[in-house]
């Protein structure tokens, strides 16, 4: 090996060294203020047997929540072409309204909670144009119902959209940007876009290209299904930190968490695992240290994950704790 190789190998290997220990070293500055919020979504809590209205108002006045990530799921909205039901929607932001909450509105095919991607069964036989073509569609009638709404914070356009994760049909940055710029011509408002990476398995560029605000997931413990083991994540409060502070050098933008983990994450779907298999990710002690965690890492908003299991613990299985956990955040 010569040694101009050499050189450049070493150089090469130093930068890396500095890049990691930037990442993994030190500690984060405490936020001065930090905003607590929720997520919802009526189709999660349906499926673990909630009446979704009776939770949703006590995530509202019980808690006393007053900001929220609702997912707007296409299948619910759309269940026939062009035949569009916004009852339920309309009543959550109509609550919303009522109380001051803000509400960020997560929109699109791909929106909070399995399968991820909830196209309605009409839209799964289209061509990938033709599917385009109707959320388009469905976002201009969306966004030109609700953009004047107190209670719209700002728009998630899809959730995670560049990671290949749920039961999707494509990934297409390029049709992200489409979504982007439409929801920005409708909305005159100009209500800040939110787009969401994975916290740990991306530096949030495409985050932070597109959209006015970059969203991070946080997690501690999940269900690896092609290795079948669970795993804890190693990074560092500081890691969170490191990489919001190269989204607002290079893009000028925040970073906000809009899922931190304050549920299980079981090798089954939430509603079909049991209580002991719940306990191996979530307990009142992971709980605790992951609301910590998150406040160690710098950033400012948090939405946890996890509200209508709560709610579904407290209620199905006598246990309040969580919960009572989680309002002490409101307080």
């Amino acid at each position: 090996m010569s040694k101009p190789l050499k050189y450049f190998l070493f150089t090469v290997l130093g930068i890396i060294l500095v890049f990691f220990a930037y990442l993994f070293l030190g500690k984060a500055p405490e936020a001065e203020e930090i905003t607590w919020g929720v997520n919802f979504s009526q189709k999660h809590a349906q499926d673990l047997g909630l009446d979704w209205k009776e939770i949703y108002l006590a995530l509202l006045d019980d808690l006393g929540v007053d900001d929220l990530k609702v997912a707007a799921h296409w299948d619910l909205i759309e269940p026939e072409n062009n035949k569009y039901d916004f009852n339920d929607i309309d009543w959550q932001i109509s609550e919303a309204e009522k109380r001051g909450v803000k509400i960020l509105l997560a929109i699109g095919m791909k929106t909070p909670r399995w399968p991820e991607c909830h196209l309605p069964s009409w839209a799964w036989g289209l061509s990938e144009d033709e599917q385009q073509k109707e959320i388009l569609e469905m976002l201009e009638v969306l966004v030109l119902r609700y953009k004047n709404s107190p209670a719209i914070y700002a728009w998630q356009v899809e959730n995670e959209p560049f990671f290949p994760f749920g039961v999707c049909p494509w990934v297409d940055k390029d049709f992200v940007e489409k979504e982007v710029n439409l929801v920005r011509s409708l909305d005159e408002f100009h209500h800040p876009i939110v787009i969401s990476s994975s916290g740990e398995g991306s530096f949030w560029i495409l985050s932070g290209q597109l959209g006015d605000i970059a969203g991070t997931t946080m997690y501690k413990k999940t269900w690896v299904q092609y290795l079948h083991f669970y795993f804890t994540y190693q990074f560092p409060p500081v890691f969170y930190y490191r990489k919001a502070e190269i989204i607002k050098t290079f893009f000028n933008k925040p970073v906000i968490c809009v899922e931190l983990q304050a549920e299980p994450w079981c090798p089954t779907l939430l509603y079909d695992c049991s209580v002991q298999e719940q306990k191996k990710t979530m307990n009142l002690e992971q709980f605790k240290y992951n609301i910590e965690f998150a406040k160690q890492t710098g950033l400012d908003t948090f939405y946890l994950w996890g509200g209508e299991w709560w709610y579904w613990m407290k209620t199905k299985q006598g246990d309040a704790s969580f919960w009572e956990e989680a309002k002490k955040l409101w307080q």
